[in-house]
């Protein structure tokens, strides 16, 4: 039970009806292989057909290429604290690795094929700094396979920046709503409405391609929460249990969906959680912890020979699964938790920027082990987006 604190706000005490799914998982690995497999389109697993048989995709290992990158550093939407060469990362290995399905090649993304199959369509991604990771990495893949003299636009806007390929008709754009549901202004304080997303919601509609993430702000505190109250059945709190709060939140969402979006005209993704690598002892890497370092920092190479998933399963990818597998129109769930587990290589570390020296001098402070280098893994994301898309019926 969530208790109100004293404020300017009339406050009233009630028991918040939240009943949080509970998901028993006694194999991580099962549960991966296992997350669309009963009824309807959610749980139908991910499977590319290819000389008569299927495979998932993703489940699987990270290979070398060196046909990777897809694109270079100089890709000018490249937030600084996503553009790790630019800002000293001395090595490249972490570009050079693709993503390998079980047992089938899943089709190289082409940005002209990209642009040619979505003419006059859009895309809008959702939700919050992991989502414009994405964003920004569709945005120069598709880029890297046209001309340079092909005409864009961008416009940068919070919570929406759009970018434009003026040739094709075609806007790749992102929304910022960490929450999804509304966040409004109350007597000056922001209060998180784990009722309502119509605010946010007006501005997905219309939109051919959505694809939406949540998961890391809802457990933020101190500096980091972004409300400083929780409204829910018309009562204000304080506070409440976080992934009971998400699940609320998830399901007004859901409700959303199911009742505003035509299936058959507009094409939603869901985005699985995106890990972080803050705690080598948390890391499967055979029985060792290779990393001397308290974060990410130093880390060259991804995991290989896991038998589990690799670290702590995120709490918020069981709220993400119990809520999208109760849906009428549940989107396609792009699984890319366990993939991106193994992948403690690939985050910016202390290349995110203009950090001070001070500040790079003690990445287990300043390090960021949560958002991904750019070219980097979110490029893979984006691979199985694409074949998701074009490639899945």
């Amino acid at each position: 039970m969530a208790t109100p604190k004293c404020s300017p706000f009339p406050f009233h005490f009630i028991t918040l009806s939240l009943l949080l799914h509970s998901i028993i998982v006694s194999s991580v690995v099962l549960v991966l292989r296992n997350h669309h497999h009963n009824n309807g389109g959610y749980h139908r697993s991910p499977m590319l057909q290819t000389n008569g048989s299927y495979c998932s995709l993703f489940i699987g290992t990270w290979v070398r290429d060196e046909t990777f990158p897809l694109y270079q550093y100089s890709c000018p939407i490249i937030d600084p604290e996503f553009n790790c060469q630019m800002y000293g990362r001395p090595d490249t290995d972490y570009l050079k690795y693709r993503w390998q399905p079980a047992n089938c090649q899943i089709p190289r993304f082409n940005g002209a094929q990209f642009l040619m199959r979505m003419r006059g369509k859009s895309v809008m991604f959702v939700g919050d700094s992991l989502g414009r990771n994405q964003w920004q990495s569709l945005i120069c893949m598709i880029s890297s396979g046209i001309s340079a003299s092909s005409p864009t636009q961008i416009t940068r806007g919070d919570p929406l920046s759009i970018f434009k390929f003026l040739e094709y008709g075609v806007t790749v754009s992102f929304y910022r709503a960490p929450y999804l549901v509304d966040i409004d202004a109350v007597q000056g304080k922001r209060v998180l409405k784990l009722d309502e997303i119509r605010g946010n919601g007006n501005a997905w509609t219309g939109v051919d391609v959505l694809s939406f993430n949540t998961g890391h702000w809802w457990t933020h505190k101190g500096t980091l929460q972004g409300w400083e109250y929780m409204e829910a059945g018309g009562t204000l709190y304080q506070d409440m249990d976080r992934y009971m709060a998400m699940e609320r939140g998830m399901r007004t969402w859901a409700k959303w969906v199911d009742s505003n979006i035509d299936t058959s005209k507009t094409r939603v993704f869901f985005q699985g959680i995106s890990p972080t690598h803050y705690n080598p002892s948390e890391w499967n890497t055979g029985g060792t912890v290779s990393s001397t370092s308290k974060s990410c920092y130093g880390e060259t190479m991804p995991m290989t020979g896991s038998s589990g998933f690799p670290g702590t399963f995120p709490d918020q990818m069981k709220v993400i699964e119990a809520v999208i597998g109760s849906m009428n129109k549940p989107p396609f769930l792009l699984d890319i938790t366990l993939l991106s587990a193994m992948r403690k290589d690939a985050h910016p570390s202390i290349y995110s920027g203009d950090l001070t020296p001070e500040q790079r001098a003690n990445p287990d402070h300043s390090a960021d082990c949560s958002h991904w280098c750019l070219p980097g893994l979110p490029d893979t994301w984006n691979q199985l987006f694409y074949t998701a898309l074009f490639f899945l019926h």
